[in-house]
């Protein structure tokens, strides 16, 4: 049975959704990104234990890509965290499954690289080296989801609602602008406008530029479920934690199944800024031609 696994902003959060949803993924500070909000090892560990007494699954993400000097930090986390009983491990750097090994961990490791995790094959190739589940790009359809979960015996999580990061920079982008200007903006999201669009903006020690519109796949919910999903994610960054309950609640009362009032409910609570990411816009690649578009 899939389940429902919530990216929440703050403790607080945590604690206001756990009779609605199956669990929770968190980030620990210094070590992850492209997440609401950050934790300190001992944050991290007073949620997985309350997490684990009200019987929810709890992932760690440690999502970054880890630099050499981050290496005895990240030696030190993986240690602490083996010792824990969280359900799962999401990982960016390969560097996670070789320490996993190396140190004789029982981590259950989630491979997510982003936008690479397109095809059944190198799910299948990490799934050999012991990754436990493997997460999804957003970048792909739904009928590439449907051949994913027919060709590989890997668990699947993927997102289903909320703003989708689609580029991370190591620098801090936003920061650097305002100082080269003198500009004064203490705002935690910027914002950038583009064709008509709005992108949120988080740049702290580094950038992640989000989706303009706030992916909902309620109406998919069903034939997700159906085909096998493991994984539901639903991401709260930037959305009101009322107005996200209640979203959730509205998933709950689906029960998977295709509802259009419910569905008019969502995208009302969300003042219609939605869409359904990538599902249903082919890939089409343009072979140039002298440097003109064939």
């Amino acid at each position: 049975m899939s389940k429902k696994i919530i990216i929440a902003k703050s403790t607080r959060q945590i604690n206001n959704l756990l009779n609605i949803c199956d669990g929770f993924i968190i980030g620990i500070k210094d070590l992850s990104v492209n997440l609401p909000c950050y934790f300190t090892m001992e944050e991290a560990k007073k949620i997985i234990t309350l997490c684990l007494e009200n019987e929810k699954e709890i992932f760690v993400s440690l999502n970054r890509n880890m630099h050499n000097d981050q290496l005895s930090e990240l030696t030190t986390i993986l240690k602490e965290l083996s010792n824990l009983q969280i359900t799962g491990l999401i990982f960016y750097d390969i560097a996670i499954i070789n320490l996993n090994q190396e140190l004789g961990l029982n981590l259950k490791l989630i491979w997510n690289q982003e936008h690479l995790a397109t095809n059944y094959c190198t799910i299948n190739y990490w799934h050999k080296k012991g990754v436990y589940a493997s997460y999804l790009s957003s970048e792909l359809t739904i009928d590439e989801i449907f051949f994913i979960r027919k060709k590989t015996s890997c668990l699947l999580m993927m997102n289903v609602f909320g703003f989708i990061p689609m580029f991370t920079s190591k620098r801090p982008l936003v920061k650097n602008y305002l100082d080269k200007f003198s500009l004064n903006d203490k705002s935690k999201i910027n914002y950038l406008e583009k064709e008509g669009n709005i992108y949120p903006i988080i740049s702290e020690d580094v950038t992640t530029v989000y989706s303009s519109k706030i992916l909902n796949l309620l109406m998919e919910f069903f034939n997700l479920s159906k085909v096998g999903i493991d994984y539901f994610v639903f991401n709260s960054f930037n959305i009101n934690e009322d107005v996200f309950k209640e979203i959730i609640e509205l998933f709950n009362e689906s029960n998977g199944l295709t509802d259009n009032c419910l569905f008019e409910r969502v995208n009302m609570l969300l003042n219609y800024n939605i869409d359904t990411g990538f599902l249903y816009k082919d890939t089409v690649y343009k072979v140039k031609k002298n440097g003109q578009k064939g």
